[in-house]
């Protein structure tokens, strides 16, 4: 019923081709050879009713490289579980050939290498391509977003949100939801939200005045599609004023509200739906607490967490889709629905190969009209990357390594503080680093870098802070996004620890001293949720880093002691 098959099938016509014998354009083209679009969009259609998930496309107009993380580590009842595999076990679990195009879409092992046989990945214009061929088997199917779409690049934040909002609507989607949106400021995204040509949705976003539903956001729409009424329900992100800052929509409150959920799915039941679809902007271990709380729920297509995998998971009777992130996938997802209910269901992961994929001309063109009165700024080159920059991982990424480096340098600082985002692609090797590459992993609405005294001890407290909205067991808990990065110091952690008992060995790495809880420490940082947070803006302290230093060689670092994996 769900197939492995449709999206494992491409690594067997392609892993043939990558030997040990180096890269470059003969391996492009061999790639291109072993590879065709008709390939990647081979699927037996089925049922009555298609969905088509992306979601987290985080401002990434054309094509990108990003590489998936190394570590992804799951707690309590999730540990050892997808997604919280990485690499040759997750090969392993989906019988994936090394070296295979799916490899490289899905794991992080060879990535530099493989990039230089696959290319980029992602584009919209290449996106609007796999949807038409899937609107051209189906051409009821509804298109849903999943959020963090108006946020995350040079163009993004220059426009507020216009580029993405112009290309996303000419894509035509049914429906959407929300997080990293609200970071434009709530008088920005109620402009653009009333003038959506589809729904927005969020059955968790309330008026924080009166805690009741906010009119501007229904919390669900629906659609007469083949026969049946489907029902679409968005979950925003819950955590927003934890995770963002409040004071830019203090209109607004957010919350799981599962009891809520449960009431809008009787409610939609009882209103004749057939199948009951959940947009969510939850993460996926939220989401799989959410399905085995919440009854009736058919479909989760899970957002957030940047996860992407080839086989829904299977939550009692909900099938949870993991859809990936920055444009590098499209789910389509084909249900059987007959008598009132979900009776089967089909499913393949799209890997965008860009250099696979014909882009939509129109698209492309719309695209082009977007950058262009910025095209001298996102081409301007400030360096070259001697090694891979990547940010995925619980804890570390080349990228927050280079963006402390210069926080370090240009804020004199001992000790520095990236945030744990999962947005941002990946430069390889011999790369050059443009002003847009910065920007596509700096680019927010808070990205003054601050300068300010910490003592160690409330160095520790923001660490086990961060910690526990990671490693928390309850997933309900888990607000953050990764381990915050540190740069010019060394910890342990233990994520087997309850709150306050996971950090320990702290060190200055300049000294070599142990970090003295009553000692006080110049840190730099970014990204403070606190109102009226002074200092130049992040992308020009990495600009500024990045100029003087030319060629930029960042390897990883080992400077986290991670027990209890």
């Amino acid at each position: 019923m769900i197939s492995r098959r449709d999206f494992l099938q491409v690594s067997m016509a392609a892993s043939a081709m990558l030997g040990t014998s180096g890269f470059g354009n003969w391996a492009r083209l061999a790639a291109q050879q072993s590879l065709t679009q008709d390939q990647l969009l081979q699927f037996d259609t089925f049922g009555n009713i298609s969905l088509i998930h992306v979601t987290d496309i985080h401002g990434q107009l054309k094509p990108v490289y990003f590489r998936e993380p190394s570590v992804n580590l799951g707690v309590g009842a999730n540990k050892g579980q997808v997604p919280h595999i990485t690499g040759a076990d997750f090969r392993r679990a989906y019988g994936i050939a090394d070296g295979s195009p799916s490899a490289y879409a899905l794991t992080y092992d060879d990535f530099s290498a493989l990039a230089q046989g696959y290319g980029r990945v992602g584009g919209l214009d290449r996106v609007s391509t796999v949807i038409n061929a899937i609107r051209a088997e189906r051409p009821d199917a509804l298109l849903l977003d999943g959020g963090d779409t108006w946020h995350g690049s040079y163009t993004c934040y220059h426009t507020e949100g216009q580029d993405m909002v112009n290309v996303m609507n000419a894509l035509k989607p049914d429906a959407m939801t929300f997080h990293w949106e609200f970071t434009l400021g709530s008088e920005r995204v109620n402009e653009i939200v009333q003038g959506l040509p589809f729904a927005a949705l969020g059955q968790n976003i309330f008026d924080a005045e009166w805690d009741e539903p906010a009119e501007l956001f229904k919390p669900y729409r629906f659609f007469e599609r083949g026969g049946a009424r489907v029902a679409v329900i968005g979950q925003a992100f819950p955590y927003m004023p934890i995770a963002n800052p409040g004071w830019m929509f203090p209109e607004y409150s957010f919350g799981i509200r599962d009891e809520n959920m449960q009431a809008m799915v009787d409610e939609v039941r009882g209103m004749g739906a057939d199948v009951v679809v959940v947009l969510s902007h939850n993460g996926f271990d939220v989401d799989k607490k959410m399905a085995g709380i919440v009854s009736g729920i058919d479909v989760i297509l899970s957002g957030h967490t940047h996860d992407a995998l080839p086989e829904p998971v299977l939550v009692g009777q909900t099938h949870i889709i993991a859809s990936g992130s920055n444009g590098k996938f499209v789910s389509r997802v084909d249900l059987d629905v007959r008598d009132g209910r979900m009776m089967g269901l089909r499913h393949k992961l799209i890997p965008i190969f860009s250099d696979v994929i014909a882009p939509d001309p129109a698209v492309s063109a719309l695209i082009d009209a977007q950058r262009a009165p910025y095209a001298a700024q996102l081409s301007e080159v400030i360096g070259q990357a001697d090694g891979l920059l990547y940010r995925r991982g619980n804890f570390n990424g080349t990228w927050d390594d280079l963006i402390c480096d210069a926080l370090l340098s240009e804020r004199e600082a001992d000790i520095a503080m990236s945030p744990g985002v999962r947005w941002g692609p990946s430069i390889v090797p011999g790369q050059d680093i443009t002003r847009e590459d910065i920007w596509n992993v700096t680019s927010m609405s808070y990205g003054a870098a601050y300068r300010t005294d910490m003592t160690g001890e409330f160095i520790k407290v923001i660490l086990e802070d961060v910690a526990d909205n990671i490693f928390n067991p309850d997933p309900y808990y888990q607000q953050g996004g990764d381990m915050v990065r540190i740069g010019g110091m060394g910890y342990r952690i233990d994520i087997t620890k309850p709150q306050g008992a996971r950090i320990s060995d702290m060190t200055l790495l300049r000294t070599g001293e142990a970090i003295d809880p009553a000692k006080t420490y110049v840190v730099a940082g970014w990204a403070s949720v606190n109102e009226g947070t002074e200092g130049p803006q992040i992308w020009d302290v990495v600009e500024t880093h990045i100029r003087k230093q030319g060629t930029v060689a960042v390897t990883p670092r080992d400077t986290v002691n991670v027990v209890g994996a």
